[in-house]
């Protein structure tokens, strides 16, 4: 039944990555069809963001009120009704609107899935889960160029991953009976669920260093991710198509060095296997700090896709180790809210930087988060020890 229900959380899991980068490709022809400024992708962003971080630190409400397999079953299929909803808008303010459901869904499956696996399988488990979240991510663009190079709209790209999301959640409604017994919930002496509030979750020892530690890693991915080309033209004067394609290369760092990563984490166990992705991707920065030649950058982003690798699901595997499985749902979902918060702000705080100040601090910008995460990661460990 195990191996049964993981491959379906596997499968959600690439369902859940597959639109998570479309909008980016999409954009360049949905923009001028919708007669609005380029930057506007921006507040779609937002919106989708804004809901999955709300969504995220509410999941442990959710989770205790309709379980872990319906509540992902309802959140896969409000992504792909907000999916086909964009398949469907001629305006703006219509894509705007099926932004919310679209983050709301995302947010919950994100949360409660990593939490269950956390809880019921291997560290290994988590590394092949998010190495399946990049397979998503990988395989959205391509399908929306497909259709974007065979002479169809954008919106034939969405409808075909909304048709995919439509046809997932279907199958999950179905998967109900292999969830039911499995999830762990914190109750109280009536036995009924007991439901930690933010506050509650800041009182608990260790939990302010795990947060800022889960925030500081977002803000070093997503921003080493968003600003790797424009370093590396700018900056370092690599031609546009050399610089689009050496970017590629962090993210596939990322994917690959989960998929390895999934072989040894658990001889290695959590900790360890996130102090090893915070020293090769400490290496990573070193070496574009101190070098601007064109290897340079190549084995920084290289090491920093494989350093970035193990740290995020070895610090959420490591959830119910350090807090509880009773609290782990409700840890669960603060962290992933702090780090959506990270993804949100920080890479925008650079763009500042990169316009007014130099995006030469690309560098000391990436090792300013990452030497923050390991400091509070390494505090968390005294404390749990």
């Amino acid at each position: 039944m195990y191996s049964v229900l993981l491959v379906i959380i596997y499968i959600a899991f690439i369902s859940l990555g597959l639109p998570d980068s479309v909008l980016g490709s999409a954009w360049p022809s949905m923009y001028p069809e919708m007669d609005v400024p380029v930057s506007y992708a921006g507040i779609v962003s937002m919106i989708i963001s804004a809901c999955t971080i709300v969504s995220s630190m509410n999941i442990n409400r959710v989770v205790a009120r309709l379980g872990t397999g319906l509540m992902t079953a309802i959140s896969v299929a409000m992504t792909a009704a907000a999916l086909l909803g964009f398949a469907t808008s001629n305006s703006f303010i219509l894509l705007c609107l099926w932004s919310i459901p679209y983050g709301f869904g995302a947010g919950c499956v994100d949360a409660a899935l990593n939490n269950f696996v956390a809880l019921h399988y291997k560290s290994k488990h988590m590394s092949w889960l998010h190495c399946f979240w990049g397979v998503g991510a990988t395989a959205g663009p391509y399908i929306m160029g497909f259709c974007l190079a065979g002479g169809m709209r954008w919106t034939r790209g969405y409808l075909i991953i909304g048709i995919l999301q439509a046809i997932l959640s279907v199958a999950l409604f179905f998967s109900l009976p292999l969830w039911k017994g499995n999830d762990r919930m914190q109750t109280g002496e009536d036995g009924k669920v007991k439901v930690l509030s933010v506050r509650d979750i800041l009182r608990m020892k260790g939990a302010k260093n795990v947060l800022v530690a889960f925030f500081c890693y977002c803000c070093f991915e997503s921003t080493a991710g968003l600003w790797a080309s424009s370093y590396m033209t700018l900056h370092c004067g690599i031609d546009v198509e050399t610089a689009a394609r050496w970017a590629a290369l962090f993210y596939m760092g990322i994917t690959l060095g989960r998929f390895m990563s999934g072989f040894v984490s658990d001889r290695f166990g959590d900790k360890n296997m996130t102090r090893i992705g915070q020293g090769i991707a400490l290496a990573g920065g070193l070496v574009l700090l101190v070098f601007r030649a064109p290897w340079a950058v190549l084995a920084g982003l290289l090491l920093f896709g494989l350093g970035c690798a193990p740290i995020y699901p070895s610090m959420l595997h490591a959830t119910p180790d350090h807090f509880g499985a009773e609290n782990s749902q409700a840890l669960m979902g603060v962290q992933m809210g702090f780090a959506y918060i990270g993804i949100t702000i920080m890479p925008t705080v650079f763009g500042w930087i990169a316009e007014y100040v130099s995006i030469g601090l690309y560098a000391a910008y990436l090792l300013l988060f990452l030497g923050i995460q390991i400091i509070f990661v390494e505090n968390l460990n005294r404390q749990k020890r």
